[in-house]
């Protein structure tokens, strides 16, 4: 079942006992992020505050903080099946004869042509229009969320820019810390789409008109974290998600089209000529500050919202966090696109404590000397990948969804000297260990088993497991056993 907005989100969370209202006032600074923290970290339910303190709105966390949620979010019981779907789209195998052509191709038409936006003349999310004056930012429950942070930041923002160019939309997912009522900072990396449209207009002088979207249907809320190509907008991804068109309107003041379905939009602009302003510090997914730096500086225009919005958020920190759930999504549902690149990959996991960037693990079907690294070499070459600081190659036996095992096996495996191979690269730009920010080194593991062509001239030895027949055996026993009391 896709949802076509927060609201029946929202509500089908709550009549599966999957959100806790919470009537107690609260302060959006620090007590919201110390209380989602812990439900987060027991991946807890959605967290619905009626009262914060300073709004008159109320605000929503955690929406993606399970597997099952997340799932029921992109409108499926299980990640799988959209890798399935995705699986079948790359399936280039066509058979043989005319009608088994057009039989393989028209239901691949069908869902592509689900994919582009719809353009309605009304909205819900412009059900009240908020100009000059009454434009004011600190209307909305905006969580400082750390201690160090720099003021309050807008954590989960759709970001809507255009390219001057081409006309092709992006929708990111950048932090925006509250300056004041009507300027945030707005915290674009060098390698987003937002970052990009950026720098065209700042080559040609012009203003940037950027919308806002906070909130829509949940399947877009994903689509703006996910690592897209260029040529593919994140609003025709989340229809393919939701197997339906995501509604647009024209924005009130700015030349964008915006999500029909936002619970509030933020209308504004972003001037290139302008000075950039200090942003931060921010307690990051990392489970570190980011630092302060300079970035652009977004003016408000106007806000439109719904007549009774929901404020969506989300905090970020030492993980675990609600983005494990998002970027695990991104691991489940881009691996077909992955495997389809490297037919090898078994599978791949990028664990909690790697936050994303930092430590890939790899099963391959290894078929020849130095398979392992030729998977390194052309993994750090896909999009978003090239960011990964340490990538750990192991055989198709290993079970690379259990960090313990895939280690286990890794540390047994390896050689140091001989299995280790240091490069460098690109760094993402929340990487503080990096000599410079955005370039440095990267580790790839060659925990494979290693061959007589790979110079390992000892015999490898099985590794232990029970027999079948024996684990049958004890399956029988093992109520009588009576050892689970």
């Amino acid at each position: 079942m896709a949802f076509n907005n927060l609201a029946e989100f929202l509500a089908d969370l709550e009549k599966e006992g999957d959100l806790k209202r919470i009537s107690q006032q609260v302060s959006p600074r620090l007590q919201i992020t110390e209380i989602a923290d812990r439900v987060m970290r027991r991946q807890g339910p959605a967290l619905f505050f009626e009262r914060v303190e300073g709004s008159e709105i109320p605000l929503v966390i955690n929406l993606f903080g399970s597997a099952g949620r997340m799932a029921k979010a992109l409108g499926c019981r299980d990640l799988e099946e959209i890798a399935q779907r995705i699986r079948a789209l790359l399936d280039l195998r066509i058979p043989r004869g005319l009608w088994g052509k057009i039989s393989a191709v028209l239901p691949r038409l069908k869902e592509l042509s689900s994919f582009p936006s719809k353009v309605v003349r009304s909205a819900p999310c412009q059900e009240v229009v908020l100009e000059g004056e009454k434009a004011d930012l600190r209307r909305l429950p905006v969580l400082t969320c750390w201690p160090q942070d720099g003021g309050p930041f807008i954590t989960l923002p759709l970001v809507i820019t255009k390219d001057p160019d081409t006309g092709t939309r992006n929708v990111g997912m950048y932090r925006m810390q509250v300056y004041d009522g009507r300027t945030t900072g707005m915290h674009w990396h060098r390698h987003k789409g937002g970052a990009a449209h950026f720098r065209k207009h700042r080559s040609r002088g012009t203003p940037m008109e950027v919308a806002v979207a906070l909130g829509g249907p949940p399947a877009l809320i994903y689509a703006a974290t996910a690592p897209l190509p260029e040529q593919l907008e994140e609003f025709a991804f989340a229809g393919f998600l939701q197997r339906s068109p995501v509604e647009l309107v024209r924005a009130k003041t700015v030349d964008l089209e915006v999500p029909a379905e936002a619970e509030i939009v933020l209308e504004g602009y972003v001037d290139p000529a302008e000075p950039l302003r200090r942003e931060g510090p921010f307690g990051d997914h990392t489970g570190f500050y980011s630092l302060p730096e300079d970035y652009p500086v977004f003016h408000l225009k106007a806000i439109t919202m719904r007549r009774n919005p929901v404020y969506p958020t989300t905090i970020v920190g030492p993980p675990p966090k609600e983005d494990y759930w998002l970027g695990y999504a991104t691991e489940r549902v881009f691996l077909p696109l992955l495997q389809w690149m490297i037919p090898e990959i078994v599978d791949l996991h990028m664990p909690a404590e790697g936050v994303f960037h930092n430590l890939v693990f790899v099963s391959i079907r290894k078929q020849y000397p130095g398979h392992a690294y030729k998977v390194m070499h052309a993994l750090w070459g896909q999009g978003q990948m090239m960011f990964a600081k340490v990538i750990v190659v192991v055989d198709e036996d290993v079970n690379v969804q259990d960090p313990k095992e895939a280690w286990w096996v890794a540390l047994n495996h390896i050689d140091p000297q001989r299995d280790i191979l240091f490069t460098r690269g690109p760094l993402d730009e929340l990487d503080h260990a990096g000599a410079q920010p955005t370039f440095g080194s990267k580790m790839g593991i060659d925990a494979t088993r290693k061959w007589s062509e790979e110079g390992f001239c000892r015999p490898w030895p099985d590794r232990i497991r029970m027999t079948p027949e024996v684990q049958q055996q004890v399956d029988r026993l093992w109520e009588r056993l009576r050892l689970d009391d």
